[in-house]
């Protein structure tokens, strides 16, 4: 005798908030590009990762990104990523990990003008001054997001020195390497990567003649050691717009230009930026 089974189907319900993540690699120094998709429109998202706040941004009304960064100083380990998002007036969480991995950098040994190691005593003011202004920079992001499309190189030439390699300065160690330098000669013109916000366009004692451009929402990038600045700061540049050329100001050991960026905090390597939102 054949027997039947009967059975109600049991609707699939999607989850609220689907997440997933690309980056280069989830090591110390690199951006991490998470996008969330939501079942409903939403009207707002809140992130945090590595005990910082992550501003994301709306792709459409059920897509959300937002970059997040890896700093130099995070250590291994699983870290979460915690979401909450306004759906309906409703408050809709989510959480995502990150498997962050062991990363081993380089040592370089470099010799300068000693008054770029250890400062003489008249220079003191000063050097405090620049790191207050800087301080103030990085506290004052554009609320919005200012670049549109995707990142372009600031010059054709390679970068030959690898970011977060640990430095020593005439024999003194110093802090990691938290930018890419990039062999390039001087007066090489150099194109902003983006449309964004001149946020400080002036000579600081260690980067010399340096620009910090506000990509928004908590994204900077900083050009320093340029012979010539042609913005000033408030100034709306656009993608591949010439805002300065290529130097040796500042603590350098030759011309070249050093490019570091800043993401809430977290310092990255702009090579990770370009590999994940740049020029395909």
């Amino acid at each position: 005798m054949l027997a039947l089974a009967f059975g109600l189907a049991v609707p699939q319900t999607a989850p609220p908030v689907t997440v997933t993540h690309a980056a280069r690699a989830l090591q110390p120094g690199e951006l991490v590009v998470l996008t969330m998709t939501l079942a409903q429109p939403a009207t707002q998202l809140q992130v945090r990762a590595f005990d910082r706040a992550f501003v994301p941004f709306s792709v459409d009304p059920r897509t959300w990104k937002v970059l997040i960064g890896i700093d130099l100083d995070v250590q291994p380990g699983t870290y979460p990523v915690s979401i909450s998002a306004s759906v309906s007036g409703a408050d809709v969480r989510a959480s995502h990990s990150l498997v962050v991995v062991v990363k081993t950098f380089p040592t370089r040994r470099l010799t300068v003008d000693e008054s770029f190691v250890n400062p003489p005593p008249e220079a003191v003011e000063r050097i405090q001054r620049d790191a207050r202004d800087l301080e103030q920079v990085w506290r004052t992001p554009a609320g919005e997001r200012l670049w549109q499309d995707a990142f372009v190189r600031p010059v054709p030439d390679p970068s030959n020195s690898a970011f977060g390699t640990r430095s020593v300065f005439n024999g003194q160690p110093r802090s990691p390497h938290g930018g890419a330098d990039f062999l390039s000669p001087s007066g090489r013109p150099i194109g902003a990567p983006s449309r964004s916000r001149v946020a400080l366009a002036r000579d600081l004692y260690y980067t010399g003649n340096t620009v910090i451009l506000d990509h928004g929402l908590g994204l900077f990038s900083m050009f320093a050691h340029l012979s010539v600045i042609k913005v000033k700061d408030g100034d709306v540049v656009t993608a591949g717009q010439v805002i300065g050329e290529v130097g040796a100001t500042g603590r350098v050991t030759g011309p070249h230009l050093h490019w570091t960026v800043r993401l809430n905090g977290t310092r990255v390597d702009p090579l990770s930026l370009l590999a994940l939102l740049g020029e395909k």
